[in-house]
Formats: structure tokens, sequence, C-alpha cells
């Protein structure tokens, strides 16, 4: 059964709205900080699609069963099956025939998880209960239990025997070409790897008394099926597809980054057998997909930003928690809608530089969907003196 225990903290009414008044300041440098993070991001996507088109244009699909010098300097693309050389290992004598060896290192641990309920009193104050769960896990980084909210019973033993590591091969053919280095990193797609009941015997002098095999990894305790605090397994994963394909500039035997008249870099690896059209279709979306995240991340920030700098109005009403409750809840809305049309408008100021008709086309959105929510506000504004106002008799 995991180990559980709760602690109840108290806040008063007055700290509260002085937090929330010091916060002020953090939330106006995000508000700030969305601006040209949202601008910044729609030239990013901009120059990486113009970029990718360029080099769409310009790009050589060559055969990959010898390199022609007469390529050299031209932004080529190429398919072809992957050769890693030799068998590589590591220092526990595991070999395989990959172009990467992975090894991952775990210890069974204690572990913190945390869990905070707040309920408003009356009068403006909180009340917070923190429930602490404690539960042994594998972990493939050591945790600091000196951080522990309760560190007595739940000691973790510190440093791992064992390092994790990845051994790469060189060189890494794909056909008659060298990858570079910056393309072999791009290779990350990994399969498990069962280490054999004969592996023990391959390991060095020094951990032959402290490793075994089970379950198709090293494992250094007494029992895998039960284990204890402290113990740890040992898991290997290779990369090692059939076949790669590229897309940069032909340097000798191998290749180099295509820079583009556009601003980008240009360095195109995909596992499998794609042509060229495919895989700057490919670099495309996830060009679409990096520009939507980042958008989120800025329109985020400057919604939190927002919410922060008039936070200390709801806390304020916090002395009715349900008005307060209310009021947060309006504030949230009014910070949503807020931040929703700016960023709408720093998105379309953004396109007007990059692309200037569809700019002004959002622009012009943008500032409907203002006009919309400022005369929205004013009829409810008159509506609410109207039913305020006392009849004529």
């Amino acid at each position: 059964m995991p180990d559980t225990f709760s602690v109840t903290s108290s806040q008063s009414w007055f700290s509260r709205l002085f937090e929330s008044i010091k916060s002020v300041l953090f939330g106006f440098i995000l508000f700030i900080v969305a601006f040209p993070l949202l601008f910044w991001n729609e030239s990013r996507a901009v120059t990486t699609a113009k970029s990718l088109t360029e080099g769409a244009g310009a790009v050589v699909s060559v055969p990959s069963d010898a390199v022609n010098s007469a390529n050299q300097g031209k932004l080529v693309h190429v398919s072809g099956a992957v050769d890693s050389g030799e068998p590589i290992a590591d220092d526990l004598g595991i070999q395989a025939k990959a172009v990467k060896l992975i090894r991952k290192v775990e210890m069974y641990q204690w572990k913190e998880h945390e869990k905070s309920e707040t309920r408003k009193k009356f009068g403006g104050g909180t009340e917070t209960v923190k429930t602490y769960t404690y539960t042994k896990e594998w972990a493939a980084e050591p945790i600091d239990s000196s951080r522990f909210q309760k560190t007595e019973g739940h000691e973790n033993p510190g440093g791992f025997p064992f390092e994790g590591t990845t051994v790469v091969a060189n060189p890494v053919k794909a056909g008659a070409f060298t990858m570079s280095t910056e393309q072999i990193d791009k290779l990350t797609d990994a399969t498990d790897l069962k280490v054999g009941d004969d592996a023990a015997e391959n390991l060095p002098e020094d951990a032959k008394d402290k490793l075994k095999v089970a379950d198709g990894r090293f494992y250094m305790g007494e029992n895998p099926s039960s284990p204890v605090l402290g113990d740890v397994r040992i898991s290997y994963s290779t990369v090692n597809p059939a076949a790669v394909s590229l897309i940069g500039v032909q340097t000798g035997e191998s290749f180099s980054p295509y820079q583009a008249q556009a601003g980008d870099s240009i360095l195109l690896v995909d596992e499998g057998t794609h042509t060229a059209a495919e895989m700057f279709k490919a670099a495309q979306d996830r060009n679409a997909v990096l520009t939507w995240i980042l958008r989120a991340v800025g329109f985020f920030a400057m919604f939190l930003g927002i919410f922060m700098v008039f936070r200390p109005i709801a806390v304020f009403a916090d002395v009715l928690p349900l008005f307060g409750s209310m009021l947060g809840a309006g504030v949230g809305i009014f910070a949503f809608l807020i931040a929703a049309v700016l960023s709408f408008i720093t998105i379309a100021v953004a396109w007007i530089f990059v692309r200037p008709l569809l700019g002004i086309t959002l622009l012009v959105l943008a500032g409907g969907a203002l006009f919309w929510l400022i005369k929205r506000g004013r009829a409810k504004k008159a509506q609410r003196v109207a039913v305020g106002a006392p009849a004529v008799g």
C-alpha cells in the first residue's frame, strides 16, 4: 500500500490579496512577451515555408549506388540501404549491428506524488489540503529524497552504479554516401534489444558479481519479480533503419545543410524510402504543426498575463466566496476574449509584413471581432441600466 499523509494550511484574505498584487508585474511581463513571440513565430513559419519551397524546386534526385562528383555542391535527394559497418558495443559487452546502441539504466526508488485541493472560506481566506503519496517506482534518473515533504522512511539510495549511454556507429552509409553526424542524430526510431542469457559471460569482471540476466535485460538485485529499494535494471534498444532518405548539399561523399535564400538551412532525414516531394511535404507539415503550437503558447502567455493583471479584483471580492468565484470566472472570460482578439491582431500584423493581402484580411476580421465585443458590452450595459431604471407613472 502506498504511504500517504496530508498537510493542511491556511492563507488569509490580506495575504492572498498582497500576493495577487505582486503577481501583476509578472502578468504584465507575460502579456508584453506574448506579442514578440507571436510576431516572431509567424515570420519564422513563413521563412521556413519559403525555404522548403525553394529547396523543393532546387533538389535533384540521384542514385545511391555511386557518388557523382558532378553533383558536388548541389542540393540532392538520396534513398539508400543503411550500412552501419562493424557491430558496435558498450562497456558491458553488449554488441549490435546497428546505427545506435542505447543503454537505459533505471533504479527502483521512492517517488513523491502531490495532490492539492484548495477551498475558499468566508472572509476571503483559503484552506489548502496537500496530500503526499509515496510509491516505489522505476526511474531513469536519481530522485533526491531530501526534497520530499516527508523524508523519514523514504530515503533513496543515491547515485546509480551504472550510467545510461548511447554508442553510435561510425561511419554510417546510405548506399555509397556517408551520413553526417547531424543526419545520424536525426535517426531516433528505436526498437527493443533483448539481452540473451549468455550476455552475463561477456560482462567485465567487476560487473559479473553484480549483474544477472532476467527478462531480456541485466538486473542488479535478488529477485526481479519482487524488486526492492535500490535494485537496478539495464535495458537496451537499437536504431537501425533498413533504409533512409536524405536531402542535403552533396559535400564530397557526405552532406551538409543547404542555405536557402529565404533564410533557413535545409538538411532532411526520413527513415524509409521516400521521394523528395514526400520529404518536403512532411517537412511543411511539421512546420505547420510547430506554428500552431507556438501560436497556442503565445495566446496562453497573453491570456495568463491579462488574467494575472486583473486577478486582484477577483481576490478582493473573495470576501464573499460565491461573489469572488463569479467575478473570477468573469475575469477569466474577459482575459480569454481579449487575448484571442489581440493574438489575432498580432498575427495579422505579422502577416502584413510577409503576405500583405492575407495580413490585411486577417486584420479586418480581428477589427470586426473587437468592434463586436465592444458593441456587445455596451448593449449589455444599456440593458442593465434600463432594468434598473424606475418606472414612469
